[in-house]
């Protein structure tokens, strides 16, 4: 059972296999390694600890562990070490100073099964910004647990019921968020917490809740208590962390390099990597046949610049859509974020040449990179002060215009426009725009823009329409300004729920090891210590981490419209994607779901073939959904 838990993650860890087995108290961990630090048998897990106590199955990394190891020898606490793994350095110190006194002062990405013999207790524990996933449930009395939900498929009795109270929120998002997954009874460790269950417990049916460990909610809080009065010292903070961070997520005894598509964030990860590094830093890009959704060339100018090994993969939309009926296997929930697609191709090219490679991701959470914190204060601002009747009728009449004639206009106007100011599918985010002007409050607004299907319950059957406001959806936090708490919320659910997932799937698919410099606890509590305008200023989101690559590269090979990481979807499902699609949205399919209101999809799609409007996001929730039934099914 353990072996075919395992077996099914390979992908995750391809380089060794192991288990461990308490027959007595029905314990079984089972690991699989993707070998990073400490390539030798010494590595291999599941781990015991010096004294024998514990036995640790870790997925991850700990990037200051030589730190820690430091610390154990400067009081003579450490053991005879075996070997140089990090895993090895959590056991020491957690023997010595407890397991949640060890992650408090770990600096990482990882998903923790630790069983502590003696007082026969299984903990399970997660990152603080939950780059590693982490799964577990209850089947027929027992916990069972993993990295993905294939694993916990494999278990006996695992009956996988759909949970009909998530496919709201995932018709909306585009993904499967929270602590719940799509099965019932399966749940995800959220980010920065732990959930022990002892043998007690087991036998007296009890079922703990995870405890709270870290909160980004409370690290922001702290770090605005503790800015340093000088804006220039703030900046230098953030210069000195992300520095720190990334030499110490250089560290690996195998092949490293980095993602680079030439925007703010990869290109100062890049930047610094090589300001650090006596050889060139191998770098990677992906590069469409599409111009509209091509950025290898700045990125490859950049490269040059910064004089690293770099390497594009051109990619035709061929290559593109031979991944998509491998996505339900790779994303084992429903997940549809089309960025998947080019993210599985520049994973699958870096592996081919290194074993870990560091991103750029979190940048635009923590220090302000997404429109939205632009738009939404100038725009609430205006419509706050207007009745919420005029609103609707100005909602009405931005409807008049199709979307493909905003685009038009988009066009036009691009070869004037300052870059900041150029947006690519601007007729569809002002079809959203339209969506949102009725919004009651800036909380409902903010919620609209980030929903990738404002109104989700249209695709459901009536008897699913489970009632939520926007405003439910995010709480309400005293003491940040508006953009702030968009961050936060946007770092809270969309980086983890969204972000994180695509990346570590993707990278796994491939087995390779992405790291997020930006994701670091002192680069957080750094940008946190930012006066909002050094993040956001004149109408561009971050400012501040601008200042610092501008010393490395020069403005005019960075300054361009925000692009992100896209593919021409619209077009695909009208053109070579049709067939795919109408075999999934066959009703022999849709019957297999009947939450799903057949009829308002077909519309929908018949719609989206017929060019009025851009309903390519929506569809593409369904279709993967869809997908994902068909290849895995449910109860």
């Amino acid at each position: 059972m353990t072996v075919r838990m395992s077996d099914c993650l390979i992908q995750r860890g391809p380089d060794d296999f192991g288990t461990w087995v308490d027959r007595t108290a029905g314990m079984t961990l089972g690991h699989r390694r993707l070998a990073i630090l400490d390539l030798s048998p010494a590595g291999h897990q599941p781990m015991q600890s010096a004294g024998e106590r514990f036995v640790l199955a870790f997925n991850g990394e700990i990037y200051n562990h030589l730190q820690l190891r430091d610390e154990l020898e400067s009081d003579g606490s450490a053991p005879v070490w075996r070997g140089h793994s990090d895993t090895e350095t959590l056991l020491a110190c957690i023997s010595v100073w407890g397991l949640v006194a060890t992650l408090q002062c770990s600096v990482g990405m990882f998903a923790i099964a630790l069983w502590d013999r003696q007082e026969r207790c299984l903990t399970l524990a997660r990152d603080r910004f939950g780059e590693k996933p982490l799964y577990y449930g209850w089947v027929d009395g027992a916990l069972v647990f993993g990295s993905e939900l294939k694993a916990l498929r494999q278990y006996p009795g695992f009956r996988g019921e759909l949970d009909n109270a998530v496919l709201k929120r995932y018709l909306r998002f585009g993904c499967v968020g929270g602590e719940q997954s799509i099965f019932k009874g399966v749940s995800k460790l959220p980010p920065g917490s732990l959930l022990s269950v002892s043998l007690a417990d087991m036998k007296a049916g009890k079922r703990p809740k995870p405890a709270a460990l870290w909160s980004a909610v409370d690290a922001a809080r702290s770090a605005r208590h503790s800015a340093p009065e000088s804006p220039e010292q703030a900046l230098s903070n953030v210069e000195e962390a992300l520095n720190a961070s990334v030499k110490r997520q250089m560290a690996a005894d195998v092949p490293l390099g980095a993602f680079l598509s030439g925007g703010v964030d990869s290109s100062l990860i890049v930047a610094l990597m090589q300001s650090q590094s006596a050889r060139k830093v191998q770098t990677f890009s992906v590069g469409f046949d599409d111009p509209r959704y091509d950025e290898s060339g700045h990125a490859a100018a950049v490269a040059a610049h910064l004089g690293t090994e770099h390497t594009t993969l051109r990619a035709t939309s061929q290559m593109a859509l031979d991944v998509i009926p491998k996505l339900p296997e790779l994303y084992d929930e429903p997940f549809a974020d089309s960025s998947q697609i080019p993210t599985l191709l520049i994973s699958s090219l870096t592996r081919q040449h290194v074993t870990v490679a560091l991103s750029g991701d979190a940048g635009d959470e923590l220090f302000g990179g997404y429109h939205r914190y632009v738009w939404v204060p100038r725009v609430w601002g205006k419509l706050s002060r207007m009745p919420r009747g005029l609103r609707q009728t100005l909602a009405q009449m931005l409807k008049l215009v199709p979307s493909s004639g905003y685009d038009r206009l988009m066009a036009i106007g691009g070869s004037v426009l300052p870059s900041q100011y150029q947006i690519r599918t601007f007729g569809e985010k002002l079809y959203k725009l339209a969506d949102v002007l009725a919004c009651g409050s800036d909380r409902a607004l903010y919620g609209g823009l980030a929903s990738m299907n404002r109104h989700p319950e249209q695709l459901l059957a009536p008897a699913y329409h489970f009632s939520d406001s926007l405003e439910d959806l995010y709480p309400a936090l005293a003491g940040f300004d508006q953009v702030e708490w968009m961050m936060l919320m946007d770092t809270l659910n969309f980086m983890v729920d969204d972000v994180l997932v695509k990346v570590d799937r993707a990278s796994m698919a491939s087995s390779l090891e992405v790291r997020a410099p930006f994701l670091d606890p002192d680069v957080f509590t750094a940008a946190w210590q930012l006066p909002l305008d050094m993040r956001v200023r004149n109408g561009e989101g971050k400012w501040a981490l601008r200042q610092i690559l501008y010393r490395h590269v020069p403005r005019e090979l960075i300054e361009r419209p925000k692009m992100g990481f896209a593919v021409p979807l619209d077009d695909w499902l009208r053109g070579p994607l049709k067939e795919w699609a109408e075999d999934l949205l066959s009703s022999e399919n849709l019957d297999r779901l009947p939450q799903l209101s057949k009829s308002d999809i077909k519309q929908l799609w018949h719609s989206h073939l017929d060019g009025r409007g851009h309903y390519a996001q929506q569809l593409w929730a369904v279709l993967q959904l869809l997908a994902w039934v068909k290849r895995w099914g449910v109860a």
